[in-house]
């Protein structure tokens, strides 16, 4: 188990180091320049060469990307002069490990550097209060989703071939082929505009929100409904199916045949001989769309107007503000990685009959 765990962290990291050179080669060929993106309206030549000089703006392409490896490994490398871009500075929270000449070793947190927008905040500062609610959401969706597609994968095998059967497959694939985007607008428009009387729901809204007074911020678990609900819709359908079908393979098994000969009831057999063994491939699946939710939540959050990490992408996106573009993907990316290798383990645990290459 310890060497299988092993293997997954160095392949992780190799995947993460992809990600990483992909994303920066990507951005940093975008047209413009980010210290004049910095500057805006307030651009002159000597600002402009300090601000360059600062952020390493100011070298080579090779020499910027071996800078931002730099800046996010948490090991480091940086030079005692403290008008070099990787002196260790207020920018980086660590220690020194060794000591040489002209440099120093050190082990620190992976800095995301700091928004061309809002000047002098960090991105990790930007993420770190966004990430907690994009979090929630997805976690409220996904939860949603396996209550309520357990359900119905179960009634649609109990069921099977009769119109409750036809009914949950046909509102399934209407579920796994509406966009998340289009069933936001459609949920926002109802139940936020139309409905509002009736449901007390907003078409937009975080989960804290300004009170009257802009002084203090309220708890809003009624903005979370909306937002869950699409971005549960499709996990919901997927679900739904996969239990479906894994709990038909399981039902014409041998040993169900003897739980029914026994004169076992249909409940005790499906709680606790056939839903066991059917879970597999479902924990597979809600590991894979939790880990997608918390990237696929982006227009879901900017049409609701939740303040999560999607937002905050969109709104990046629209100023080019690209540290934080960069570092939210990293961070979505690094949480993809982290939540398959939990999943892979719990799915070892579930299954012992699974052998570990």
């Amino acid at each position: 188990m310890l060497d299988y765990i092993l293997d997954k962290i160095f392949y992780s990291v190799i995947t993460m180091f992809g990600v990483v050179t992909v994303i920066f080669f990507l951005f940093n060929v975008l047209p413009g320049d980010p210290a004049q993106m910095m500057l805006g309206q307030n651009e002159n030549s000597d600002q402009l060469n300090m601000i360059k000089k600062k952020y390493g703006f100011d070298k080579s392409f090779s020499e910027q990307y071996f800078l931002y490896l730099n800046d996010l490994s948490p090991i480091s490398i940086h030079s005692k002069n403290n008008d070099d871009y990787s002196y260790f500075n207020q920018n980086y929270t660590g220690i020194e490990l060794f000591d040489f000449k002209k440099s120093t070793i050190n082990i620190k947190y992976p800095y995301l550097r700091t928004s061309f927008i809002n000047q002098g905040k960090k991105v990790s500062a930007i993420i770190g209060e966004t990430l907690p609610n994009t979090f929630i959401l997805a976690f409220s969706a996904i939860l949603i989703a396996i209550l309520t597609g357990l359900i119905f994968g179960i009634i649609s095998a109990l069921n099977k071939g009769n119109s409750i059967d036809v009914l949950i497959q046909v509102i399934s694939t209407i579920g796994m082929s509406v966009p998340s985007f289009f069933s936001a607008i459609i949920f926002a428009w109802i139940f936020g505009f139309l409905l509002k009387d009736f449901t007390g729901l907003a078409m937009t809204g975080s989960l804290y929100e300004l009170d009257d007074y802009g002084e203090s911020f309220n708890l809003k678990l009624k903005n979370l409904i909306l937002p869950s609900i699409v971005l549960g819709i499709r996990p919901l359908a997927v679900i739904s199916q996969l239990v479906r079908n894994e709990l038909l393979n399981v039902l014409n098994q041998d040993y169900i045949r003897t739980a029914k000969a026994k004169g076992l009831s249909k409940f005790i057999i499906i709680k606790d001989h056939a839903l066991k063994n059917a879970l597999n491939p479902v924990v597979t699946a809600i590991s894979g769309w939790f880990a997608s939710l918390l990237a696929g939540a982006v227009f879901v959050e900017f049409i609701f107007g939740w303040n999560g990490i999607g937002k905050e992408i969109v709104n990046a996106l629209n100023l080019l503000d690209l540290p934080v573009i960069m570092g939210s993907v990293l961070v979505i990316a690094f949480m993809f990685i982290l939540i398959n290798i939990i999943v892979d383990i719990i799915y070892i645990k579930l299954d012992p009959r699974i052998k570990i290459n």
